[in-house]
């Protein structure tokens, strides 16, 4: 049997979406200057099937698709991403040893609250990176900064319930 239900009587609002820390593998310091992540989403196919004699067409559950994440940042100094992005690169030309290691990863983001405590975290499984841009347009009329985006195909990813808003003093 699940949890008991409670709700946060203290709590109004919604949680903001620019607070939030993504971490690759078991680092414990997070990425450097993520700006944003896209969506989570899955989808599930339909099958439509008929039972004999029977004039109700029934759906069950099949194949399940995870859709690719996102993640984007100012340029920095920091070559995290351009590593991974280059790991199957490097594979392709017979480095396999660490190549490899590097290919997949699991990736953890976690939205915190006012007081920048997490309150969700979710992760990623078996990710890696099928798209990455190192630098966006360059533009001399225009007032942007410089973006580096990966994006990420995965296996799946899963709400960690293990944790909870901590109560506010």
């Amino acid at each position: 049997m699940g949890k008991p239900f409670s709700v946060n009587t203290s709590r109004f609002d919604p949680y903001k979406t620019f607070r939030f820390l993504v971490y690759l593998d078991t680092a414990t310091t997070p990425v450097a200057g993520i700006s944003k992540v896209t969506g989570l989403k899955r989808s599930s196919d339909v099958i439509e099937y008929k039972q004999g004699g029977d004039m109700i067409i029934r759906k069950g559950l099949g194949r399940t698709k995870y859709e690719p994440v996102t993640l984007e940042r100012g340029l920095t100094h920091d070559t995290d991403f351009e590593v991974w992005a280059n790991a199957p690169q490097l594979l392709d030309k017979g480095a396999a040893g660490q190549s490899l290691k590097n290919l997949r990863k699991q990736v953890r983001i976690e939205l915190l609250n006012e007081a920048g405590q997490p309150v969700h975290r979710y992760i990623l499984h078996r990710c890696w990176v099928s798209e990455y841009q190192s630098l966006a347009d360059l533009d001399a009329g225009a007032n942007a900064i410089a973006i580096e985006h990966i994006k990420l195909e995965h296996e799946g990813w899963e709400h960690d319930l293990s944790l909870s808003e901590p109560t506010e003093r």
